[in-house]
């Protein structure tokens, strides 16, 4: 999505129609059937907004005398000007658009350029890329005109190969294909992908992750859905545990192969991998390497690690070698990956060497935390590196397969961050169906196309600019608004896992840990928090237009409100358990029950009235069935008195939120910042630039907080963080209090620990420090610093003895 240029800046405007005025639209005779099809789209769109019928003209030069729109490619007859050639020449996916003699030129460096190009242009016009998969429509409008900033518009992709993965897509998009938009093939078909690829180019990006779980077939075994890729030039890559473009899940066959076993099966592998690469030779693929198990497993045989590090090295060997035979084109011509997922990640620290034209692809902790980035020397790589990023997942400790909920503050953290370390060569995003990702997926493809597009300081514009395009005006900064609280709440717990419950073991759900006492009644608090948003929502809505109505149930009513209902579900469940009064313990249980059906009620609008019933299927209120969804019963059960904790007449902690430092320091060419919508307080600070950088230790940049102490005695300062990852697990924080008695301590955590479970579920990192104050009045903590990549949200002071909330009060 384009942030539009400053007002201060000159701008031509270029008038498309009016009332009384309509221009034509000329197009390279020559051009490739991607351009056409992109030009057609346009051309529909504009012919509803304005009422009139558009005349579209091939040519094979430009005219002067004919003015209109020019739409081609740098090497095409209507390049008219070396001017656009030295612009274009040789640059990958690049696009200029530029007023000229009364014309407005569109040309691309290649087909995709073209077409993003073309995409620029409606989504200035205030055409969503969204306008089929959310059905934001396309607004009648007397006059159709563009501002051109002096220049032109000239842009090119930050990173090369960009898209998304559909995933876990068993609870929706599988369903929803096979049942209601493609139920003559019964799948994610050719149909389907199609419309998943025109969102793809809409959005800007090029490279596709096929849905592979049990109960899809493989994208290259339903015929059409190759040639479909092949249509819209998508390339096509497959999962960390998918190589040479092999679905294991599907195809695999057994009876047939054998065991999938490179230790003791390796020609039956081999003969399996070369089936697909030899079929797929003519399509724009990016190959996996290496060997995992059959799905989302460690590589199967029983080895020391040294001897699966060796076997590693061969297995990408011998595929490289298959690659060159098969393509006959020279291994570094053929773009291929190495992703770096658990636990070969694991194997790659211990020194496993991997061809230089290869691709890392560093990874996410699956939920939202990349685990590892390019060092100095791997940056210097010819192949690159790149990240696979989870906006939903389904594994422990808890899945978050229904709602889309990832802060867009930690969206543009962790994949700066990703950038200034290197990772310039592929983003590839976890999507899951894709719906109700949306606002997250375009952040991400918009920062993977134009990583300067967003900064810290306007992540809540980029979200304004979406809500202006997709619902006017009027309502934009309240709508913007709503969604910044919806994810800052959801930071705190994520809808998915207001159960307390985890999976991989599956467990029942329980009463979760947000507190009701009376000095801080975190529990009514977030009720309250949630009902606010639902009144807005339920208001704005009706100042929706009625052809909007449906894209605003999809995009914002239904999220909102099914975590509303989530969150209500369980804490009016915990009030109940806590309630001493019989009544007040049946309306409460009532309302649990309420929230329950209310959940299953909207679900039924989404699949059944949204769009006249477009997305049947899409939209489950269960997916895998867990605990969570279900209704709780831990109000119900019997228990003593004894068991209930109220908390009550507890002091409350001096709370501080991280931005609020009255001093700093800070180290060479790192500055503290603010991150907006990042962290419970919204406002999280870290140090910029983000490339990794160890400071030596006269040199670590902190902060300086003062506070207040009415009594001397014992205090606990404890300093909350996001997850943040180190490389080498060392990110570090010192705390100083009134110039002395400082103590380091370190903020990373290994593997899948309990502790790292409980700092995904809960989106932060927790040091305590206990100290002794032995004179009253104000007092000054300083937070050092070992590195970038660490992320400082809140801090709490409280008397010794004192109880832990979960939320520090903002």
């Amino acid at each position: 999505m384009s942030l539009f240029a400053c007002s201060a800046q000159k701008h031509t405007e270029f008038l498309i129609a009016d009332r009384e005025n309509i221009t034509s639209i000329y197009v390279d005779q020559e051009a490739e059937e991607l351009v056409k099809w992109a030009v057609g789209d346009f051309l529909g769109d504009l012919e509803i907004i304005s009422g009139r019928k558009i005349e579209i003209e091939f040519v094979k030069e430009y005219d002067a005398e004919k003015n209109g729109i020019y739409i081609g490619t740098a090497s095409s007859s209507l390049n008219f000007s070396e001017h656009f050639a030295n612009e274009l020449d040789g640059k990958w996916e690049n696009f200029i658009i530029e007023e000229n003699q009364n014309s407005l030129i569109i040309l691309g460096s290649d087909a995709r350029g073209t077409v993003y190009g073309i995409s620029e242009l409606a989504e200035r016009l205030g055409i969503s890329p969204w306008k089929w998969w959310a059905d934001v429509t396309v607004q009648p409008s007397d006059r159709i005109a563009i501002n051109i900033p002096e220049g032109g518009i000239a842009s090119g992709p930050s990173v090369q190969y960009r898209g998304i993965f559909l995933n876990d897509e068993d609870w929706g998009l599988q369903p929803w294909a096979a049942k209601t938009f493609e139920p003559e093939v019964g799948d994610i078909g050719p149909k389907t992908y199609e419309k998943i690829f025109q969102l793809l180019l809409r959005l800007k990006a090029n490279t596709i992750w096929p849905a592979m779980h049990p109960s899809t077939k493989a994208f290259f075994s339903i015929p059409g859905n190759k040639e479909m890729a092949e249509k819209y030039q998508i390339f096509v890559g497959t999962s960390h545990a998918e190589p040479m473009l092999r679905n294991n899940v599907d195809e695999w066959d057994k009876e047939k192969y054998g065991e999938f076993n490179y230790f003791t099966n390796s020609d039956q592998v081999k003969a399996y991998w070369q089936e697909r690469i030899s079929e797929t030779k003519e399509t724009k693929g990016l190959i996996t390497l290496g060997m995992r198990g059959i799905h989302d497993s460690g590589m199967e045989g029983n080895a020391s690690t040294s001897e699966r590090v060796e076997l590693l090295e061969k297995i990408i060997s011998d595929q490289r070698e298959m690659l060159a035979n098969t393509y006959q084109k020279p291994i570094e011509d053929i773009p291929q990956v190495f992703t770096l997922y658990k636990e070969v990640l694991d194997l790659y620290d211990e020194g496993m060497e991997v061809p230089e034209d290869v691709t890392l692809m560093w990874s996410d902790d699956n939920y939202g935390y990349i685990r590892r980035l390019s060092n100095a020397e791997e940056q210097k790589r010819k192949g690159g590196s790149g990240v696979y990023y989870h906006l939903s997942y389904w594994g422990r400790p808890h899945d978050y397969l229904w709602l889309a909920t990832t802060q867009p503050g930690l969206i543009w953290y962790e994949m700066s961050r990703a950038y200034q370390n290197g990772a310039h060569k592929i983003w590839i995003a976890n999507v899951g169906d894709i719906k109700p990702a949306e606002y997250t997926m375009e952040l991400f493809l918009d920062m993977a196309w134009d990583i300067n597009s967003v900064s810290e300081s306007s992540i809540d514009k980029h979200l304004l600019t979406w809500s202006k395009r997709e619902f006017g005006e009027r309502n934009a900064e309240q709508i913007s608004q709503i969604m910044q609280e919806y994810y800052r709440l959801a930071v705190l717990r994520k809808p998915e896992y207001m159960g307390w419950s985890q999976t991989e073991p599956t467990t029942k759900t329980q009463m979760g840990t947000f507190v009701a006492d009376q000095n801080n009644d975190e529990v009514s608090r977030r009720i309250e928090y949630y009902n606010d948003l639902v009144r807005k929502v339920e208001t704005i809505q009706k100042e929706i237009p009625e052809d909007r109505q449906d894209a605003f149930f999809q995009l914002v009513s239904y999220p909102v409100k099914g975590a509303a209902l989530m969150n209500h579900k369980f804490l009016f469940a915990q009030q109940a358990f806590l309630s001493e009064n019989q009544q007040e313990k049946e309306r409460l249980t009532k309302l649990v029950e309420e929230a329950y059906q209310e959940i299953n009620s909207l679900t039924e609008i989404y699949n059944q009235k949204v769009s006249n019933g477009k997305w049947n299927e899409m939209m489950a209120m269960n997916p895998r069935k867990l605990p969570v969804f279900d209704m709780p019963t831990f109000h119900l059960e019997e228990k003593e008195k004894t068991s209930i904790d109220r908390k009550d007449n507890l002091a409350k902690p001096i709370a501080i939120q991280a931005m609020d430092y009255i001093g700093s320091k800070s180290s060479g060419n790192y500055e503290w910042k603010r991150v907006e919508a990042l962290g419970y307080s919204g406002q999280a600070v870290t140090l910029l630039p983000l490339d990794n950088f160890t400071f030596d230790k006269a040199e670590q940049p902190y902060l300086e907080y003062q506070f207040d102490v009415e009594k001397t005695g014992v205090y606990n300062i404890e300093v909350r963080l996001m997850p943040t990852h180190a490389n080498a697990f060392d990110h570090k924080v010192t705390l100083e209090i009134n110039g002395k008695n400082s103590k380091s301590f370190s903020t990373n955590t290994r593997g899948r620990s309990e502790e790292w479970k409980q700092n995904t579920l809960q989106n932060h990192a927790k040091v305590t420090y206990p100290v002794s104050i032995d004179a009253s009045g104000k007092q000054v903590l300083r937070i050092y610093v070992n590195q970038t990549g660490i992320v400082l949200d809140q801090i709490s002071v409280t008397s010794a003895g004192s109880p832990e909330y979960y939320e520090i009060e903002r």
